[in-house]
């Protein structure tokens, strides 16, 4: 039985701007590990493998700017729509209502460096 997400992968063209992305906008901690880097968020982190030196095993595709993920986030969206803005972040999409792993979300829709989908996200009480 699957008990929770410990980490995922993406792979990377720039790990710098990939980076910074996550630390300033996003406020991950940088998580370095065995040469690799790596980011840190609550129990969980991201694995950045760079496109060309993919630690294995990996997918099959690993392709940057593939990955659609969806963090839950402290605070407003109205903050969070701040903080992006203040970074230079476009929004792409929302605020809308969305379903979530445990009930119903808001959310923001922007890209990372990659073009990977990221939603950024409050839930709803019911």
């Amino acid at each position: 039985m699957i008990l929770r997400l410990d980490h995922l992968v993406l792979t990377v063209a720039d790990m710098d701007a990939t980076l910074d992305f996550y630390t300033r906008v996003l406020g991950m901690t940088p998580a370095p590990f065995k040469g690799r880097q790596a980011l840190r968020f609550g129990d969980q982190k991201i694995n950045l493998h760079l496109l060309g030196n993919e630690f294995s095993p990996r997918a099959a595709r690993a392709t940057p700017g593939s990955a659609d993920l969806c963090f839950l986030i402290e605070g407003t969206l109205e903050n969070a729509e701040a903080h992006l803005r203040k970074n230079g972040v476009e929004i792409e999409d929302g605020p809308v209502d969305r379903t979530g792993a445990t009930g119903p979300i808001r959310s923001l829709y922007i890209r990372d460096p990659d073009s990977n989908l990221i939603e950024l996200s409050i839930a709803i009480p019911l």
